[in-house]
């Protein structure tokens, strides 16, 4: 598959199929002020996959959060040829621009990514999971054929583009549905295109172990990335200002946590460690959390996630890693979590970091809190702290309800 570049992406033509009443008087009518909009996309990384693609034909936008597709009042970008891209290589920041149109000013409230379907032998969609050869097919619910409905609001000024990304998180859109098979569930919002965020360099002799970076608060994740596969460096790009605690994950690796990183503006960027001085990881044995996640009522669409937590005596709560249920079964498996102590830094401006061994980690070295959710549905702890200690946990089974 070829990815295309920046400037091949730029030089795409677009059409703008503005829908819309017609009506004439005799007086001239007063011409209709416009701006532009400029899209791209962006993703963050992917779980248990080498390959994500998805073939885009169309982005669409409505003045109205509640316009159907078949309303009038579109505007559209259209890709001719529709493009498969794949989305892993779009982390650490990095855009695939989409097009430009011009628009009427005003405030826009309903963004729509419109994806090719699966026709035939024809992959216009697909998935290549980790050391398997060849492509297999990613089903693309019928909801998809008017398009990704995505929440967004932004505004159009007369004679200025607005940019925005729309931010597709392949990790969770990409769930199990039995035997094998796969089905594309969207996760995709709308983020502003200014780059700010927390970044930095792990060190690229453990980048083979598949290291992860998250931003989170409260134990929830906010954005991903995984490092650059030559250099190290990470970007944790367009996050909203604020504070952060930010996880380092690796497979044979005890976690690295920063916690309490400042984002100060939407143009900031916060630095946590250096070429020169990259971030490494320990060395930890692995085990692994599995069970099912059940939703009653049942649902044809919503997909259970459990996340295995521990807290910091610093108070800091994170997520070392999670895993989605099978749409079908309900099965998951959390796997290459480690068991030895994490390693806790407090963020200092001054580099490098010193980290310390988390002793005090609750609920314990090689415990983990686990935490069943899923959209329309209560979140549920389990009971008691699961240990994978001495041998991996199974039958860690959940029931969520609304």
């Amino acid at each position: 598959m070829n990815k295309h570049t920046l400037a091949t992406s730029l030089a795409i033509a677009t059409t703008l199929a503005a829908c819309g009443g017609g009506g004439g008087g005799s007086s001239t009518p007063i011409p209709v002020q416009r701006g532009s909009l400029s899209i791209a996309l962006t993703d963050a990384p992917s779980c248990g996959f080498d390959a994500v693609n998805v073939t885009v034909s169309r982005v669409r936008v409505h003045q109205s959060a509640t316009a159907a597709a078949a309303d009038s009042g579109w505007s559209e970008i259209n890709l001719v040829p529709a493009r498969k891209i794949n989305l892993l290589n779009l982390t650490n920041g990095v855009l695939e621009q989409l097009g430009e149109t011009p628009l009427p000013v005003g405030h826009y409230t309903q963004v729509r990514l419109v994806l090719d379907p699966n026709s035939g032998n024809a992959l216009a969609n697909s998935v290549l999971p980790i050391g398997e050869p060849l492509e297999k097919s990613l089903d693309t619910p019928s909801a998809i054929q008017s398009g990704i409905k995505l929440n967004a609001s932004f505004d159009v000024a007369a004679n200025t583009r607005t940019d925005l990304v729309l931010d597709f998180d392949a990790c969770k859109s990409v769930v199990t549905k039995g035997n094998g098979n796969y089905a594309l569930k969207p996760v995709v919002k709308v983020i502003p295109t200014a780059v700010n965020g927390i970044t930095g360099f792990v060190n690229t002799a453990q980048l083979g172990s598949r290291v992860t970076v998250s931003a989170q608060q409260n134990g929830v994740e906010v954005a991903a990335t995984v490092p650059n596969p030559t250099t190290g460096e990470f970007l944790l790009a367009r996050l909203v200002p604020g504070t952060y605690d930010v996880v380092f994950t690796g497979e044979g690796k005890a976690a690295s946590v920063v916690g309490s990183v400042p984002v100060a503006s939407t143009t900031s960027t916060t630095a946590l460690s250096t070429a020169a001085v990259p971030l490494s990881l320990s060395d930890s044995m692995m085990g692994s959390i599995g069970g099912t996640v059940a939703l009653s009522p049942a649902s044809a669409t919503e997909v259970g996630y459990v996340s295995a937590r521990q807290t910091f005596s610093a108070g800091r709560t994170v997520t070392i890693k999670y895993a989605g249920g099978d749409l079908l079964t309900g099965a998951y498996s959390i796997g290459a979590l480690p068991i030895a102590a994490p390693q806790y830094a407090a963020y200092s401006s001054a580099l490098p970091l010193a980290f310390a061994p988390a002793l005090t980690v609750t609920p314990g070295v090689g415990r983990y809190n686990v935490i069943a959710s899923a959209a329309g549905y209560t979140s549920f702890s389990y009971p008691t702290a699961v240990d994978i200690l001495v041998a991996n946990a199974s039958n860690i089974n959940f029931t969520l309800v609304p």
